[in-house]
Formats: C-alpha cells, structure tokens, sequence
C-alpha cells in the first residue's frame, strides 16, 4: 500500500512511525514533514492546508490511504474533497469537524445530547461577553472563570482567569493572541474542579476503540505555570481512569457523542479525542477534538501493538467492532523539548545535539516536531522542537528513561519541563 501522512510535527512522526512498521507499507509519503521523518517517509513539498494540491498528489502518486494528522486541514475539508474524487482518507468530514473548529457549536452539541460539561455562555463580540461577566451569571468578581476563543487556536485559545477582572484582560486579549477569526465568537465556562484526563478513540461511525487514557501538560513552566503552549509532555497511566471511571464516560459521553453525529447527520469516522475532567459529580467533557493530540499522539501510539493500517482499514469499512486493538501494558511519557522564547516567537536555526544518544537509550523513541536539515546539521524550526518518548512497566520506570533522553540532547535556549507525569494525581480547574 502507498500511505499518506498529513502534517509536520511530532504527532505525523510518530503516525508515521506506526505506518513504516507495518509490512503492508510499500511506500509512505508526509505533506509536509521534517527532518526526523524525512528518514522514514518520503516529504512532499505541500502544505497540509493545500487541499486540491494535496489530493491531486494522491491521485497521482495512487495513494491507497491517506492519514489527516491536523485539525486545520480537517476545518477546511479535506476529507470531503478527497471522497469526491474517490480517494480513502481517515478523518471526519467538515460537518463532524465543527466538534472543534467550533467550541460554541460543541457546546450546544454536548446541552442537546444530554453530555455533561460545564456550565456556559455564548457571547459574539468582546463587548457581550464582559457584559456577560459583569451581570453576575458566573459568580462574584473573585469566582474563576474560563475564557475560550471559539475558533482553532492551536492548543492556545483557553485562559483560565483567576477573577473577573482577569477574565475581562483575557476577553480584550483574546484577538490578538490567536487571530481576529478565532476570536470572533466567545465562549464563558465556569471553572471546574478535578483530575482532567484526555481519553482518545478509534471511531467507524458506530463501533469505537479507546485509547490508553493520557494527561497534557499544557503550560509552559513547572508546577503548571506561565502560558498555555500546544502541551509540553504527556504520559499514560492506569491511574489516570478507573473501570468504573470509564464505563461511566461510555455511557454518559462516549455513546451519547457518537449517536448524536449519527442523529444530526454526521456518523463520526475517524479519531475522535474527548478533553475531561473528573469532578466530584462525575465526569464532565471539556472539549472535543477530531483527531490525535499533540503530544499525545507520541505517548499513546508508542504502546500500540495492532497494525495501524489494520484499524484504518476497519474504520473505514465499518469494521472496528470485528478487529482487536492492543496495547502494550504498562506506562508511556513523552516530555517535549521546547525552543527559547516558545510559546511566543520561538528561537530557530539552532544546532541540535545528541539526537543519537538519545536514541541509543533502551525504551526511548526521538520523535521530531519542530525541525529542519541544514547541511549536515540538524537544527531547531518550530516552537516545539523534540519530544522524546519511552514506554515502561510502570509509570515511574518510562518516565526515567524519558528524562534520560531528554538528557543526551542539547541546543541553545532549550526549555523542558522536569514535572512531567508528577500530576498523576493531582486535581486541577479548568
């Protein structure tokens, strides 16, 4: 089979990597990849958000399957393009996509579906929302609010203020942080308490598969400080969720998300990522993505032991519920190596070292995101440069062989957060 990745960072390096394992690969391609895939993959030169160039590639090149990695491609329909040519693609259609590209839409999804989640106002300009706030409808001036750009943000549309006051300097903020059109819609959320977990899914329309449940360390510094980035580290764990945990998140999100796609007329194929946290009233969904996380992509698919190209397939039939998915037991991390000055204007064109030390540590796979060739040289390129994964017997064991990656590599300004995996248990708001 020929098999066509879409997307740059570390998640399409480590989709990737699944693909290349698979002996029914004959040849891989990535739109448009980086310096650590381009040893696996063939690059092509087009960008994920070239859709008709993209799918005029497939044709030509005679893709048998084609892998959507980001959500931006996914918001501009790329999927729906590429079935109107007749071509195979995992991934939701436009319509499904609104699952994220749209928070408002989601929202009003999760209230007609009966999904629990927080509490929520729409408002569609700055002025709305701060009116919003200042009518009380979300507490007193000292109650925590969560401030959302409707629109795609890149993992960066989401303030948690401490106050109003700082709600109202986030709301003002909003535009200029992610972009006028992300912005242009808001949305209010009351603050919720609790362990938040990210559990992720292989989806037919019907049938679904879960995912080892994985935690995102959002913010730049230790100790859960400074400004949301796309994630600075992951981990999976079975402490994260248990049993009981996850059989109420099936019947009172998972099933309930999956009949209303079918219901409205979007049946979801695809992946599909749900954002929770486990409050003292049970579980409540956050948000919805469509398609793997970063970096959590580079955490779960480390431990995954079924063919990749097996699921899609069965995806993409209508199969999944007569397939076997399996896990490697145990634990997974990946912490990510960020370049100076991320998650603002990141530093590039610094030299990389270490990367083959890296990889020479048992368990650990060195999964590249923001990176380039320069000659010889292998040299910083994006905000979020490395993220150096391993799997273990228990959390504490793939965490140290993580770190002792991370440790064989140096470039100038690096930034590494040292906590990962250390908020296991910890409660959180968002």
């Amino acid at each position: 089979m020929n098999i066509l990745v879409i997307g740059s960072g570390g998640r399409e390096h480590a989709i990737c990597r699944n693909f290349a394992k698979s002996p029914k690969v004959t040849r891989l391609y990535c739109a448009n990849g980086n310096a650590g895939i381009a040893a696996i993959a063939e690059c092509v030169p087009i960008s994920p958000d070239a859709i008709s160039e993209l799918a005029a590639f497939a044709q030509e090149a005679k893709i048998d399957l084609t892998f959507v990695g980001g959500e931006t491609p996914l918001a501009l329909g790329i999927v729906d393009e590429f079935e109107a040519r007749g071509l195979r693609i995992v991934g939701p259609g436009k319509q499904a996509t609104r699952l994220e590209s749209s928070k408002s839409f989601a929202k009003d999804f999760m209230a007609r579906h009966g999904i629990p989640t927080a509490r929520y106002a729409v408002a569609h300009s700055p002025g709305f929302a701060v009116a919003e706030l200042e009518s009380g409808n979300f507490g007193s001036e000292a109650t925590p609010v969560v401030v959302k750009a409707d629109g795609l943000a890149a993992g960066k549309g989401v303030v948690m203020a401490p106050n109003r006051a700082e709600a109202i300097m986030a709301i003002n903020d909003l535009a200029e942080l992610v972009g006028m059109a992300a912005a242009a819609t808001i949305v209010l959320e009351e603050c919720l308490i609790g362990k938040e977990v990210s559990l992720l899914m292989f989806a037919d329309g019907e049938d679904f598969y879960l995912m080892p449940p994985t935690r995102d360390h959002k913010r730049i510094g230790e100790n859960d400080t400074g400004p949301n980035t796309g994630g600075m580290g992951t981990f999976t764990d079975a402490s994260l969720l248990s049993s009981e945990d996850m059989e109420t998140i099936v019947a009172q999100i998972v099933r309930p998300t999956l009949h209303g796609c079918s219901r409205e007329g979007f049946p979801f194929r695809g992946i599909l990522f749900l954002g929770l946290m486990m409050t003292a009233e049970g579980p409540k969904l956050l948000e919805y993505n469509v398609r793997f996380g970063d970096p959590e992509t580079q955490s779960i698919l480390v431990r995954l032991e079924t063919d990749l190209v097996d699921i899609c397939e069965a995806v993409l039939s209508g199969r999944l519920g007569k397939i076997r998915v399996n896990w490697r037991p145990g634990s997974s991390a990946c912490v990510v190596m960020a370049a100076a000055g991320y998650p603002m204007t990141p530093q590039t064109g610094d030299v990389i070292n270490g990367l083959d030390r890296a990889k020479g540590v048992v368990g650990v796979e060195v999964f590249h995101a923001g990176t380039a060739r320069s000659g010889t040289d292998i040299i910083t390129a994006g905000g979020r440069v490395l993220g150096i994964a391993a799997t273990g017997k228990d959390l504490e064991t793939a965490l140290t062989a993580a770190y002792a990656g991370v440790d064989q590599i140096e470039f100038a300004g690096m930034q590494v957060r040292r906590d990962i995996g250390g908020t296991a248990k910890k409660a959180d708001p968002a």
